[in-house]
């Protein structure tokens, strides 16, 4: 079926109505939810051909992840698609106000390449929460992912609910030369450049889920074996192919050589000595940015690390130290297993080092210190992040995930999912038992001049 086909039959099938009822989309959650536990270890295959990811790793950072997402839009979408009663002012009177949470309608979801499953999946569980329909077009540098994705789709849905597109880039054009009532694009921020060209042209309106450089902060009074372990933990997962993975560190300059004794130790200790050879250590995608990465640490000797393998396109936990801001691994989004470490003299050199820099999608902050913790929080900018961990911010439906600024605009994830997949109505409902004659003409201002100033004091 071709894509305008799709799309016009998606469109004939919102408008039927199909999808506002409750009901219907908690069971199409079901259906998606038992189809994934069915294709568990085939997802974990895919994901293993795709990045090279162990079963572990694939349920603990995407299955497992997704699962949980739906399973709380299961219990909550009743609560997130009531009509919520708000105050009325008293000029109204006599009337009942409030908000009715309504789908967009027709949706499309493009996806990214590092957490294939997780990143297509999520946002499309949001989207049939609130009611939408979907096209779905996830990235093709994962192919055995998209796939899955594909198989799994046809299974629990019509076309006209929930289509998946595959292909490249001809097929991103093609999508985006289309009307969609409302985009949610994960990716690049040169792509999401031109997502979002596409969507000025027809006012849709959009959600960008990009990247950026996600710094790493660390002062004296960290505990830095604890600090080291989980910032390993967060930088090479998944090889360092993770939007909000610490993109550097910054710590303290008189802490530096004890901090990087234990990155290293705690590389060995996480990867072992050899860890092109750990068999749950995973793989760059693809030629292209294996290609890139290694030219990244060109002339750059490595405290530990550096190997890599092009057979395999594997490149190991690597960490780099004497470079500056000028340096070409600090000019763009490393999203690899390159970890270089800047540092600052006085603590308060970092937010003027971080406000002339695009704003990242993380932040994380290692400190026993409650007043930088609070300055750093209230003052930098960067989409959401962690004190004294890195990257499970993410792994939460309570909370909001999404960037700001340069690494992007808006955010999903349960409720937050749930409301960027839905316009959200004002209505009043004035009853017809009482009609105030103040507000028309002609306005009698001697009669009704105090009393105007009254209900709208």
């Amino acid at each position: 079926m071709q894509i305008e086909e799709i799309l016009t039959h998606q469109r004939h099938f919102f408008e039927s109505g199909a999808t506002f009822p409750v009901e219907t989309r908690i069971a199409a959650l079901r259906r998606l939810r038992d189809a994934i536990e069915r294709h568990e270890q085939e997802i974990g295959d895919a994901l293993r051909a795709d990045l090279g990811k162990s079963d572990f790793e694939s349920f603990m950072c995407e299955t497992g992840l997704v699962l949980s997402e739906i399973g709380y839009l299961i219990r909550h979408t009743r609560r997130f698609a009531a009509r919520r009663r708000v105050h009325t002012p008293m000029a109204q009177f006599a009337a009942a106000s409030y908000k009715q949470p309504t789908p967009y309608g027709n949706t499309l979801i493009m996806s990214p390449w590092n957490y294939p499953f997780l990143l297509t999946i999520d946002p499309l569980a949001d989207a049939i929460a609130a009611g939408n329909t979907a096209v779905v077009k996830p990235s093709a540098y994962s192919p055995a992912t998209s796939a899955v994705i594909a198989r799994i789709v046809e299974e629990c849905f019509d076309p006209d609910y929930v289509a998946v597109v595959t292909g490249g880039r001809k097929e991103n054009a093609a999508l985006l030369e289309q009307k969609f009532d409302f985009i949610f694009f994960t990716g690049s921020q040169n792509v999401g450049k031109e997502v979002l060209r596409h969507a000025a042209e027809r006012l849709t309106p959009v959600v960008l889920e990009l990247g950026g450089k996600s710094p790493c902060i660390v002062d004296e009074t960290a505990k830095l074996e604890l600090a080291a372990r989980r910032i390993v933990f967060g930088k090479y997962l998944n090889c360092g192919q993770t939007c909000v993975a610490p993109d550097y560190i910054l710590c303290a300059a008189p802490i530096k050589e004890k901090l990087v004794a234990a990155l290293c130790r705690e590389i060995r200790r996480q990867y072992g000595e050899h860890p092109l050879e750990n068999p749950d250590y995973g793989k760059i995608v693809n030629q292209k940015h294996f290609d890139r990465l290694c030219g990244l640490m060109r002339d750059t000797p490595a405290v530990i690390g550096g190997q890599s393998d092009p057979k395999t396109l594997q490149i190991a936990p690597t960490v780099l130290e004497g470079i500056g801001w000028e340096h070409p691994v600090m000019q763009e989004e490393i999203f690899g297993p390159i970890l270089p470490i800047l540092t600052f003299d006085r603590f308060e050199e970092i937010f003027p080092l971080l406000s002339e820099r695009a704003r990242p999608l993380a932040l994380y902050l290692f400190s026993e210190d409650r007043g930088r913790i609070a300055k750093v929080t209230e003052r930098c900018r960067y989409g959401g992040g962690c004190i004294n961990d890195t990257i499970i911010h993410l792994a939460t439906s309570e909370m909001g995930f999404g960037g700001v600024g340069e690494s992007g605009m808006g955010a999903y994830h349960g409720k937050t999912g749930f409301d960027a997949f839905s316009h959200e109505k004002s209505i009043v409902d004035k009853k017809t038992w009482l009609d105030l004659p103040m507000r028309y003409q002609p306005y009698q201002r001697k009669k009704y001049g105090r009393m105007l100033r009254f209900f709208l004091r």
